[in-house]
């Protein structure tokens, strides 16, 4: 029993499965706005193993394939997959694992779903290679989080909406904008080992600007998501304090880089949830 729980402490630090929480949100909003309301507990326990396993997938590849650049970066060198705390091969069979699971739970939702599955997961994996070659690295992560609330809305209407699609694009620029802060933190590593991130080719500067950019754009795309989806005052407060969440996480960051890992896990992990809570209660009050 010890040796399980180990195991599965040890891949929760590699993959942290609590960091669901910044896409598990938006397949939750698509999902109550979808079905105008609850839409019940198997696609509630479908959603859940979609959004875990999905993500499980990713960020094993994307571990696995960092090995050789988190050996050499002093942030990541500790990560079980560098010191040997979990092999090549139980990571493969991890990824492996969630990957069929990703399907599986696809295949029960409905036939678009399942069609969509294996697509989906290639977007996923994707993330991992881009940063070797291009600075888009950054909005390939917002895209594969951005899959999150057209995966919800399909998962209740067997269709792709026009709003999702607009939750999905805000959701893209606030995942990219965020990652842009957090990658400020590699900016001297990115450079050293030739890496394409936005922070090490065009400086601190340019990034700070260009992540404001994007989640400018985020709750741009969540406006008319709110307007496309003929939401009530509660989803319109739901942008309002989304808008002051992202300028407070930018103040926060400005002020001082050793906040970083403040503004990147608290703001943006309170944003998913106040943003699903009050699209909920516009919902059952409507």
């Amino acid at each position: 029993m010890k040796e399980i729980v180990l195991l599965f402490r040890r891949f929760n630090e590699l993959v942290m499965f609590q960091h669901t929480v910044f896409s598990l949100p938006f397949i939750f909003i698509a999902m109550v706005v979808a079905a105008d309301g609850w839409f019940g507990w198997r696609l509630l326990l479908l959603g859940l193993l979609a959004a875990m396993s999905a993500r499980n997938f990713a960020m094993g590849l994307n571990r696995y394939v960092d090995r050789d650049i988190d050996a050499k970066n002093p942030r990541t060198k500790h990560r079980p997959s560098v010191d040997g705390r979990l092999g090549s091969q139980g990571i493969l069979l991890f990824m492996l694992a969630n990957a069929l699971l990703f399907v599986a739970v696809a295949y029960f939702v409905n036939e678009l779903a399942f069609a969509l599955s294996v697509p989906i997961l290639v977007v996923l994996g994707a993330y991992s290679y881009f940063k070797r070659f291009s600075e888009t690295a950054h909005l390939v992560l917002g895209l594969s989080l951005g899959l999150a609330p057209i995966a919800g809305a399909v998962a209740v209407d067997g269709a792709i909406a026009m709003w999702s699609v607009l939750l999905a694009m805000g959701v893209l620029f606030w995942v990219a904008g965020f990652d842009l802060l957090y990658s400020l933190q590699d900016i001297e590593f990115d450079r050293t080992e030739g890496l394409f991130s936005i922070p090490s080719r065009y400086g601190v500067e340019a990034t700070l600007f260009i992540a404001a950019l994007f989640h400018a754009l985020a709750v741009i795309f969540w406006t008319f998501f709110v307007w496309d989806a003929a939401l009530g005052a509660w989803a319109w407060t739901a942008i309002g304090v989304s808008a002051l969440m992202l300028f407070y996480e930018h103040r926060v960051v400005r002020k001082d880089f050793t906040q970083i890992d403040r503004a990147f896990f608290t703001v943006n992990g309170y944003l998913g949830i106040i943003f699903f809570v009050l699209i909920g209660i516009d919902r059952a009050l409507s």
